[in-house]
């Protein structure tokens, strides 16, 4: 792979921060020799709009329909440049993380694992977590925004700029 093809292609990726009360759903994902959380989500589909790519994938991963929460806020966007292992070319990939907001009696019919499709066809299992919001800082989270969620105020807190430096081979090694 030369270095002109590493970053040539964008890809576009939503994902929410998922809150009931003081605490937020992050999925963990256990693989040999590491574990690490991620907000729920996943990549907008050519030509699929950004909202209804957010509510497909909280639908699939979750259950969490639109009806049950409030309207998402854009919190943070995150432009991604890690190298990742295997032969394909490392894409750039833009995180767009919402915020949004359950009741107790919605949080406690949502799912509890999510099946994450493999290119085997097989499933990789992440599990459900609800964690503090402000323990994010001290979890191996990717995108890398535990120590920001973790300084929120408060889950409803203000957040004055959306926008973040690049996350790169410099400062994130892919798990």
């Amino acid at each position: 792979m030369s270095a002109s093809e590493a970053f040539s292609r964008v890809k576009i990726r939503v994902g929410a921060l998922v809150f009931c009360g003081e605490e937020v759903a992050l999925i963990r994902r256990d693989r040999p020799g590491s574990v690490h959380y991620t907000p729920p989500g996943g990549n907008v589909e050519p030509g699929e709009d950004l909202l209804v790519a957010l509510w497909r994938e909280l639908g699939e991963e979750l259950w969490l329909g639109e009806d049950q929460a409030g309207a998402p806020e854009l919190l943070w966007v995150v432009d991604q440049r890690v190298t990742r292992p295997g032969p394909t070319p490392s894409p750039r990939k833009l995180h767009l993380l919402y915020r949004l907001h359950v009741s107790e009696a919605v949080r406690e019919v949502l799912a509890v694992e999510e099946y994450d499709e493999q290119r085997d066809g097989g499933f990789e299992v992440g599990v459900v977590e609800w964690v503090d919001f402000r323990a994010a800082g001290a979890l191996p989270l990717f995108p890398p925004v535990g120590a920001a969620l973790a300084a929120l105020s408060s889950p409803r807190a203000v957040v004055a700029d959306a926008g973040w430096g690049a996350v790169t081979d410099d400062d994130y090694v892919w798990v």
